[in-house]
Order: structure tokens, then C-alpha cells, then sequence
């Protein structure tokens, strides 16, 4: 059944959908008029946004389940109560018509509005592997995260967190801290993928 969310974090939501990549608290403020911060963050991260800290601000994406939250979210023929204006429940009727025109021509949301030049997972796990095999000077050496996501292009760093973090479950790839903290940048810290609680710096491919 799809879950409704308050007026400010279905107005998150659809603000991040059309964005259709990263974007920052500044941004949010600027287009949407609001920053995602405090309990609707928290509320929005349990299954629909992937936050991160980008040196001061927090950036948000919308994960898989929060772009399937925005299919439903469109097919719905009025807003979250209680209904604040009339524009607003125009814009719904605008949104469902706009719906179910993407499903009757198969047009997902996610192609609408991240482009064709979004990588999938698979061509984005290739990129990582390509870079990796870049940068390692051995086979299985460690490569630092900084030094990594700079060769992958305009991909999203959620998206490749998840690719990352995916390759770590199935043992295809190994993420640790770095064990001496003095010695991160700044962009040590910032291109760090958190698993278990814990910031991870570094990187290693198992040979295929």
C-alpha cells in the first residue's frame, strides 16, 4: 500500500524526482524553498533518500524504493491531508494525467527525469572495476575512495555507494577505514562509504 507523507516530505520527494540526481540543502532552499533536515530527514532515510554530509550541507537521492514512493505518489488523485489550496489538487490531477501517460508509453520516472546518460549498475560496477584496476598498483591492493570516484565520472556517489556496498556483501570487493585517521584529507573523509556505522576509505577488487 503507498504510504502518504506529510506536505513538506512529499514536497522533498517530488523536489529530489525532479532534480533526478544529488542534490544538496542549499539547492533544496533555493528551488523548493526548504532544507531536508532534522525529523523529516530521518524519516525520509528509513527507505526513501540517501543522505550524506558534503563538507557542511547534507546531499540527498532518492533511492529505488523512493522512486517507486514517487510512481505512486503521481498515480494519486489528491494530495496528502489536509489539502491546503486548490492549486494543490490541480497539480495532483496535472501529475496523475502526466502518470499514466509515462505507463501507457512504458516510460519510467527514473528515465524522465536522470536522462539516458545515468549509468546502470552494471555499466557503473564496470567503471569502478576500470578504475580500480587504474589505480592499484597489485593485485588486490588498496586504493583510496578520493582517488577512485574522481575516474567515474558524472556518477552519483549514492549510486555508487550502493554498487560498492553491494560488491562488498558478495565478497567481490573489501571497504576498510584507514587505519591512521591523522593522516585523511578532507576528501578522504567526504568520499567515504559508511557500512555498519563505520566510515570506509579504502578499496580492494578481488581478481576476477
Amino acid at each position: 500500500m503507498h504510504e502518504r507523507l506529510s506536505h513538506k516530505q512529499s514536497a522533498a520527494m517530488i523536489a529530489l524526482m525532479v532534480h533526478g540526481r544529488e542534490m544538496s540543502n542549499p539547492q533544496l532552499r533555493e528551488q523548493a524553498g526548504f532544507a531536508l533536515d532534522g525529523r523529516d530527514r530521518l524519516k525520509l532515510n528509513e527507505k526513501y533518500v540517501s543522505s550524506r554530509k558534503s563538507g557542511r550541507a547534507f546531499v540527498h537521492q532518492l533511492t529505488d524504493d523512493g522512486w517507486d514512493w514517487c510512481a505512486g505518489e503521481l498515480a494519486a488523485l489528491e494530495p496528502p491531508k489536509p489539502v491546503r489550496s486548490t492549486l494543490t489538487v490541480v497539480a495532483y490531477l496535472a501529475l496523475n494525467k502526466f502518470f499514466e501517460y509515462m505507463r501507457l508509453h512504458n516510460v519510467s520516472l527514473k528515465e524522465v527525469f536522470t536522462g539516458s546518460e545515468a549509468p546502470q549498475a552494471a555499466d557503473l560496477e564496470e567503471m569502478i572495476r576500470l578504475a580500480y584496476r587504474k589505480l592499484a598498483r597489485a593485485p588486490r591492493g588498496w586504493v583510496g575512495l578520493a582517488d577512485l570516484r574522481p575516474l567515474l565520472g558524472d556518477a552519483a556517489a549514492a549510486e555508487v555507494d550502493a554498487v560498492l556496498k553491494q560488491l562488498s556483501r558478495t565478497g567481490q570487493a573489501h571497504l576498510v577505514p584507514e587505519s591512521n585517521r591523522k593522516a585523511l584529507t578532507p576528501a578522504d573523509r567526504e568520499a567515504a562509504v559508511r557500512i555498519g556505522g563505520e566510515d570506509n576509505h579504502l578499496l580492494s577488487i578481488e581478481v576476477s
